[in-house]
């Protein structure tokens, strides 16, 4: 067994007229995690999944899949992988069980081994079993495709945008069944433009921008890479304007008692910002702190490394 799930080394790609999708980018998903890819459109993210898929050739580098090279063994190197698309594709002449049993015929998964009704069931979708596909919801075609993409049984499933156009229930039935998989022990590999859910679903998170990898480190990691913190003050009496400090990154009054500080942690603990606050002769009644989340560093990041 591998001890990456996905490793990618100093992978490249540059289309046809010179547009360079892929810049040196090398990283490791690690067996069993939750992994998110995340980065603004056209950052390469699609074009990274493609090549892992075999649907679009690399101009340099390597990957290999559960051990597998992508361009040595390339037949096992795609049946470890499972890849649930961004658009939704269907036959519509087809029920989603028919759908099922044909992607796998065509990973050659023997009759007897087929698990057709079960994964309808696990996606909610038994009943719809003998439907036509064009009769299904948006949802519910998003959950056909992660069900299409189990047939073959991979030790990794790629998710891009899954939940892009469901709603809130759907999105969160679809999670749950995915936080299920991996409890199976799947790797499952995401991409989101929902950073609430990265933050609350992956292990870890790599980001990419303009074709490179421009951070990789476990989710709270990142989360800790804001520098800027925020505490909302109650103050004893009302205050006319907010008080001022050269500490203080940004100091907004948001009610007549209640100012938000902004600071940099690198500079000063929230302490002293309190100390602060008291030494200009305010009481304090209450304290809320603000901790950064990762659309704050997700932004920080990809606007810093802007062209």
């Amino acid at each position: 067994m591998p001890e990456a799930a996905i490793s990618i080394r100093h992978l490249s790609k540059i289309y046809e007229g010179g547009k360079q999708a892929l810049d040196d980018v090398s990283f490791e998903v690690a067996q069993g995690s939750i992994f998110g890819l995340l980065g603004p459109n056209g950052a390469g993210k699609s074009t990274l999944i493609n090549i892992l898929a075999g649907m679009v050739n690399k101009t340099s580098g390597n990957a290999s899949i559960w051990g597998f090279d992508i361009d040595g063994n390339p037949r096992n190197a795609r049946a470890s992988i499972g890849i649930v698309p961004q658009e939704i594709m269907f036959d519509p002449f087809f029920t989603p069980k028919e759908a099922l049993e044909l992607q796998a015929g065509l990973y050659g998964v023997p009759k007897s081994k087929r698990r057709s009704m079960e994964l309808l069931r696990a996606v909610r979708l038994e009943d719809k079993a003998d439907a036509y596909a064009r009769t299904l919801s948006g949802g519910m075609k998003r959950r056909l495709l992660v069900a299409k993409a189990m047939v073959h049984s991979p030790p990794v499933i790629v998710l891009d945008e899954p939940t892009a156009g469901v709603d809130i229930e759907l999105r969160q039935q679809l999670w749950d069944y995915v936080v299920e998989l991996n409890k199976g022990g799947v790797t499952v590999v995401l991409t989101t433009h929902y950073l609430e859910e990265a933050e609350e679903l992956c292990d870890e998170i790599a980001i990419i921008n303009h074709g490179k990898l421009i951070a990789k480190k476990p989710t709270g990691e990142l989360v800790n890479m804001a520098r800027e913190k925020a505490v909302v003050l109650t103050l004893d009496k009302d205050v006319p304007s907010a008080p001022k400090h050269e500490a203080f990154e940004k100091s907004e009054r948001v009610a007549d008692r209640t100012v938000e500080i902004t600071y940099n942690k690198d500079r000063m603990n929230a302490g002293e910002v309190l100390t602060a606050i008291q030494d200009m002769g305010l009481g304090i009644v209450d304290v809320t702190t603000k901790e950064a989340d990762l659309e704050d560093v997700f932004l920080s990041l990809t606007s810093g490394s802007a062209e």
